[in-house]
């Protein structure tokens, strides 16, 4: 039976669906092991007893977190060493590729991203050219490590709970100066909304709001979703670049993806092509999102987005 790694960066109180699909991938590829950087809370704890967990690896380093990713790279590396891993699993955010190819390097492994499936015997599945095509591909190495886009399968618990083993991993002093140390720490406002990368709906908007992001924030907040935004309207200043969905943003892969205003360039299509259903709403009906749309709307999106935000209401209520 393989043995599979999975890197989970400071769930804090409750892992997150995308931290669960993990698990629960992990559990069908062979035996499941964690390298947590975080603290081990009751609830995180329990939750990888019942998603079936065979250990759980602690770096004996406590400041990982005081340095950009090099560390928790070399984490990765040594954890995965320690416990014998075939398979090394990651999310796909920014920090999780990165780190994947960081410790790829230390490991000698093949790295694969943007994974939505991963077979049995670590075989990787990815949609490509938006979303035209499915590929396949397999690491050659003795060790894969691959991130895998969230909202690809359903979280779902072990049929027998385990009791994880907690083990240190040793790691050589963290400070020298190839590390980037981080100076400070800014906290976000919450919006309450959910978190884009794990969403199942998002509604994003484009260079067609034209600043004015009220309507797609009503529709996000009517439907519970989180809200993206292209990169014109990011660069633009209409709303925070951490809301960018797109081939140089964040890379979504929700039940549902709304776009708002948004014409469907390529760089976009690469962050949302692998969306379930994809509605778009833009008043040229020539844009190229309309290409890969399932449902497509010509229309000014602050005449069709408050009609929809009232009915759902209205339905909701």
């Amino acid at each position: 039976m393989a043995k599979v790694l999975v890197f989970i960066d400071a769930p804090g109180d409750a892992l997150k669906k995308g931290h669960l699909e993990l698990l629960t991938l992990a559990r069908s590829l062979g035996e499941s092991v964690v390298a947590l950087n975080g603290e081990l809370s009751a609830a995180v704890s329990a939750a990888f007893g019942e998603y079936g967990v065979a250990s759980v690896l602690r770096p004996s380093a406590a400041d990982l977190d005081d340095y950009l990713v090099a560390p928790k790279a070399a984490f990765v590396a040594a954890a995965a060493q320690g416990s014998d891993a075939q398979i090394v699993l990651l999310d796909n955010s920014a920090e999780g590729r990165e780190i994947a190819a960081r410790a790829g390097i230390r490991l000698s492994a093949g790295v694969i991203t943007d994974a939505v499936a991963v077979d049995a015997d670590g075989t990787a599945h990815k949609s490509v050219l938006a979303g035209s095509y499915t590929t396949t591909c397999r690491a050659t190495t003795a060790v894969a490590v691959i991130t895998v886009k969230g909202n690809n399968l359903e979280p779902a618990a072990a049929a027998a709970p385990t009791t994880p083993e907690v083990l240190t991993v040793e790691l050589p002093a963290s400070g020298s100066s190839a590390d980037a140390r981080i100076t400070a720490r800014v906290q976000k406002v919450a919006s309450g909304r959910p978190d884009l990368a794990d969403a199942r709906i998002v509604v994003a908007g484009g260079r067609g709001v034209d600043g004015d992001f009220s309507a797609v924030e009503a529709l996000a907040d009517a439907l519970g979703a989180a809200v993206g935004a292209s990169r014109a309207a990011t660069d633009a200043g209409w709303i925070s670049h951490d809301a960018q969905v797109g081939q140089t943003g964040k890379t979504v892969s929700p039940q549902l993806y709304i776009s708002a205003g948004i014409s469907g360039a390529v760089q976009q299509k690469a962050g949302m092509q692998t969306a379930k259903v994809i509605v778009a709403i833009n008043k040229d009906a020539e844009s190229p999102v309309f290409e890969i749309a399932d449902l497509g709307i010509i229309g000014d999106l602050f005449d069709v987005l408050p009609q929809a935000t009232e009915e759902i209401k209205r339905r909701k209520g």
